[in-house]
């Protein structure tokens, strides 16, 4: 397993919120649902997502944009358009006064807007939000700026088309159905994105393809509970001690144990939101000796300790020690 595989294996769709919208110029959606990923699909006509501290960013009929959150943005036909609609936390749809929209604007199954589809001019749009909330999600998002657009001729996937056409089907299991279609759609874009020259990749990204650095990580990621120091990891990928930790922070960023460590902080974080998983499991199957041992590492690497950590993430009661 690699370190982009395992950045992918976080994002797991539970109950996304997808929508078609159809809206009449002008229109403009003010997003402040505080969600922290969604994925734009323009279907018909240009929409432009405008964030509040960087310049409108055009998408066009099959291109795909991913929006990082939490902080809001603004989705329209022209970035020139005032927002009419507001969209707020638990996907409530207001007036920018506060007035309901959600009942108003219904056009049927998990289609919403103000026209007809067939108006001239009208746009249409495919969205389809994130709730989640874990810790090794956040290390992907981190690698993301807040606006990423794959242009449509740049790359050829049949998914958008898929999740067009399944978006208003009421079948049984269809809420499943598109949570897994748009993890595979994320996670084919984010791919393709990361392999184009402007995309500015991570470190450890570009560090993959290294014949000295990329067989460590795969080892770090493989087996993060093993006991590694930098001579074992050496001896693994057949060079120096020296070498390896001057290679792995030249391209990585970070000493191979500084990675260690908040790889699997990340994890135990992520691991942390189950509500029956004790510290004491999830110290094991991070490759923390004691619940002792992960407790400090996580106060002094995060500030909190696991049990706050938990509080703060609504995941129940504290972990049990033991």
């Amino acid at each position: 397993m690699d370190a982009l595989t395992d950045l992918l294996d976080g994002p797991r769709a539970r109950g996304a919120f997808l929508l078609r919208s159809v809206l009449a110029p002008p229109w403009a959606i003010r997003i402040a649902d505080r969600a922290p990923l969604t994925l734009l699909y323009p279907v018909d006509g240009d929409a432009w997502v405008v964030p509040d501290r960087e310049p409108p960013v055009r998408i066009g009929p099959g291109d795909i944009a991913v929006v990082r959150g939490p902080e809001p943005y603004t989705v329209a036909g022209d970035p020139a358009t005032p927002p009419q609609i507001v969209i707020r936390p638990g996907q409530v749809s207001q007036t920018p006064d506060g007035d309901e929209l959600c009942e108003e604007m219904d056009l049927g199954v998990r289609t919403w807007g103000d026209t007809a589809e067939d108006t001239p001019g009208a746009g249409v749009l495919i969205s389809g939000t994130y709730q989640m909330d874990g810790e090794v999600s956040r290390r992907l998002l981190a690698a993301l700026p807040q606006v990423l657009v794959l242009p449509a001729d740049a790359w050829h996937s049949p998914l958008p088309e898929l999740l067009f056409a399944e978006v208003v089907r009421d079948e049984p299991g269809q809420e499943v159905v598109l949570d897994r279609l748009l993890d595979l759609l994320l996670i084919a874009v984010l791919r393709a994105w990361f392999a184009r020259p402007e995309a500015g990749a991570p470190g450890w990204y570009a560090a993959q393809g290294d014949p000295v650095v990329g067989p460590a990580l795969r080892l770090l990621h493989e087996r993060p509970a093993h006991g590694w120091t930098v001579a074992a990891l050496a001896a693994e990928t057949g060079v120096s001690r020296a070498a390896l930790g001057r290679r792995f922070t030249e391209l990585v960023g970070e000493p191979p144990m500084a990675y260690l460590t908040s790889w699997r902080l990340a994890l135990a974080a992520d691991l942390l939101r189950e509500p029956d998983a004790t510290i004491a499991a999830v110290a094991r199957k991070v490759g923390y000796g004691s619940p002792f041992a992960l407790s400090a590492a996580f106060k002094r690497v995060r500030g909190v300790s696991p049990q706050e950590h938990r509080r703060t993430r609504g995941t129940g009661s504290a972990a049990a020690v033991s």
